[in-house]
Order: structure tokens, then C-alpha cells, then sequence
């Protein structure tokens, strides 16, 4: 597809689109006041879900819960932190009061160490939805966006470190293209983005995925060193260290990898790549919503169903849009958003549904709905 404007029927689609979205949030608004509180709102969600975290890590510590109930419940309580973060980049929480928005960021940060720096972020996000689908949607290009789907991918949505390392050359490509695309004014200036991309995940990212990949690695070896007849010899200094890093990976790593995997497994899906029209809303996203991605949505609060309406208007909160969801959802079915493109799969996430328009694809599904 050629880079081209966007139609006039697609530019009113799109205004179709967010006067009815709006419509929407101002009719829930209206019926309930209490979330003008929204500061109020985003904060008593951090605490609690912080404390449900902490309570289902306490619990599998005291052997009240096994690991398979403390993995997946801590999972959805930071799931509900990861839309904080989204909604604070958008600074719909304590515009106004800086200390408490950026404690607000290091808590999701802290809560979430798997994830790039929300500082970091916040550029590339906002840089997403100028030029989503885009060479310098690097905020998507990261998280496996345009990949054709085989083991690497799958291996590499769940792992943002593995994302870099499996595919240097991509992820640079995609950095350059980001730092040139924000129209630096100076050298200081460019080296000054480019650095800032190099330190996203330093350092609470660097130390998570250290131990991770440790926690994996050590039990891959004893593993196989079982199947020889012995598990690997340890010293007593080194079994208490195993013994902590095997708690740390069940209440802490563990429950951000399962979240990390399922909301980059819906994000990356849902959003195109390549042959987008820029600045064409209608084609960046699709609703990805279908009854088996059910067991991921819980870990990314539904994401597949709600990130789209996000893409047409940005200034509600998460609850909102679930809020809002059927009423969006009808009048976006009916201004050409798809839904339930599954065909993505094969195409590499391209927009085009034809097999020629991308040559990397297999094939192409019909759109369903």
C-alpha cells in the first residue's frame, strides 16, 4: 500500500469515530460523579493493586497458596498497574502535581521491572501514536511488531531483553529511525536521544532480566544434570541464594513475565505494521477480542478489546474505555475498523489483506465481523 493521505471518507470515519466515543464517556461521566475524583481514582488503584500483589506474594511465602495460584493472581494485579503507567504517560493522573506523578512512575517502574524506564517510555509512546505502524514505532518494532511468527517471535514476546539480542540489527534500525524522526536541533541534542534509548531499561530492567535468565538457566542445567544421575552440587551459601532467587521468581519475576508475554502477545498482534497510511487511525489498530485470547486479556485488562478505542480518543483512563466499549465498539465495526483479523498472523501484521501486498505472508484470512 502506498504511503498516501488519508481519504476524506476515512477522515470522516475517523471523526464518526471519536464524537462517538466521546459521547460515550460524557454519558458515563454524567452518571457518575464520582469519577471526577480521577486523581483520587488512579491512586487507590495503585495502592490496592500493590497490595494485592504484596498479599499474594505473602501468601505463597507462608504456604497459604501454591505457585501456580501466586503467579497468575500477582500477574492481574500488576496488570491493572500497567494501565496506570499507560494512562500517566498520557498524564491523566496529577497533571498538576509532579512529585506525586512521578512517585506514581517509579511505583509502576518499581512494581514492574520487566518493562522499559516510563520516563523512557513516555517519548516513544507519544511517538507511537504520531507514527504508529511506522519504521520508528520502535515502542511496537520492540515488542515483536512486523516479525513474522515462527519459535523467534514467540520466544522474543516474552522476553524484551531476547527481543534485542535475537535481532540487533532491527532493533537499531528502528532506534535510528525513532531519534532521527524526533527532528533533533544539535548534535548534543541527537546524542542525547541516542543515549537515552541505550539506558531504557537501566537499571531495575538489567537486574531483573539478570536474574531471570539466571533463574532459567541454573534450572535448565540441574535439569539436565538430574537426567545424568545428580542434580548440580551446591554450597550452603549458594542454596540459600537458589532458594531466595526461586521465591524472587514466583512473587516477583515470574508474575511480569506471564503479564509482560500475554499483553505484548495482544499488542503486537493488534497493531500493523508496514503499509499503513500515516496518521490513519482506522489502520492502526484492529479490536482483537476473540473468545480464546480470553486467558490473555486477563493479564492486560483486556487490551485486545479496549486499546483500539484509546488510538481515537486518548484522554480516558482505562476504566472508561471497558466502560465504554460496546458503544465504541458498534460504531467502529461500522467505520471500517476490523475486528478479529486473525489473517495478521500470517501477514506479518501488514494492513493488506491480499497475498502480493506483502510478500513475507503465507496467506490472508477474511476479516471476521
Amino acid at each position: 500500500m502506498s504511503r498516501q493521505a488519508i481519504s476524506d471518507l476515512d477522515r470522516s470515519r475517523i471523526q464518526t469515530i471519536r464524537a462517538a466515543i466521546s459521547a460515550a464517556s460524557d454519558d458515563v461521566r454524567a452518571r457518575h460523579g464520582w469519577l471526577r475524583h480521577q486523581d483520587a481514582i488512579g491512586a487507590l488503584i495503585m495502592a490496592l493493586s500493590i497490595a494485592g500483589a504484596v498479599a499474594s506474594g505473602w501468601a505463597y511465602v507462608a504456604d497459604v497458596i501454591p505457585w501456580y495460584v501466586c503467579v497468575p493472581l500477582t500477574a492481574v494485579f500488576l496488570s491493572f498497574i500497567h494501565e496506570l503507567e499507560h494512562d500517566l504517560i498520557h498524564q491523566l493522573y496529577f497533571r498538576n502535581s509532579p512529585r506525586a506523578y512521578n512517585l506514581m512512575m517509579a511505583l509502576c517502574w518499581i512494581t514492574r521491572p520487566s518493562t522499559i524506564s516510563p520516563w523512557v517510555r513516555k517519548r516513544m509512546h507519544l511517538h507511537h501514536h504520531k507514527f504508529s505502524g511506522t519504521e520508528s514505532d520502535i515502542e511496537e518494532r520492540g515488542i515483536t511488531n512486523g516479525e513474522r511468527w515462527g519459535l523467534r517471535r514467540l520466544i522474543m514476546t516474552g522476553d524484551n531483553m531476547l527481543a534485542v539480542y535475537l535481532r540487533p540489527k532491527t532493533i537499531y534500525k528502528a532506534a535510528r529511525a525513532f531519534v532521527i524522526a524526533q527532528n533533533p536541533q544539535s548534535e548534543e541534542e541527537l546524542k542525547q536521544l541516542a543515549h537515552e534509548q541505550r539506558r531504557g531499561y537501566f537499571p531495575l530492567g538489567l537486574i531483573h532480566y539478570a536474574f531471570w535468565h539466571g533463574f532459567v538457566l541454573f534450572h535448565l542445567a540441574n535439569g539436565i544434570a538430574l537426567l545424568f544421575g545428580s542434580g548440580i552440587p551446591l554450597s550452603g551459601g549458594m542454596e540459600t541464594f537458589i532458594a531466595g532467587l526461586n521465591t524472587a521468581a514466583v512473587v516477583y519475576m515470574g508474575p511480569n513475565m506471564l503479564r509482560t508475554f500475554c499483553l505484548h502477545f495482544i499488542s503486537s498482534n493488534m497493531h500493523y505494521y508496514g503499509d499503513v497510511e500515516p496518521r490513519n487511525i482506522i489502520q492502526q489498530t484492529q479490536v482483537l477480542n476473540a473468545w480464546w485470547l480470553a486467558p490473555m486479556q486477563l493479564f492486560c485488562f483486556n487490551f485486545g478489546s479496549t486499546h483500539a478505542i484509546h488510538h481515537f480518543v486518548v484522554k480516558e483512563p482505562f476504566y472508561i474505555r471497558q466502560a465504554t466499549a460496546k458503544r465504541a465498539h458498534a460504531v467502529m465495526r461500522e467505520n471500517g475498523v476490523r475486528f478479529n483479523d486473525m489473517g495478521t498472523f500470517r501477514r506479518a501484521n501488514r494492513y493488506a489483506m491480499a497475498d502480493d501486498a506483502q510478500p513475507a505472508a503465507a496467506s490472508a484470512e477474511a476479516v471476521d465481523g
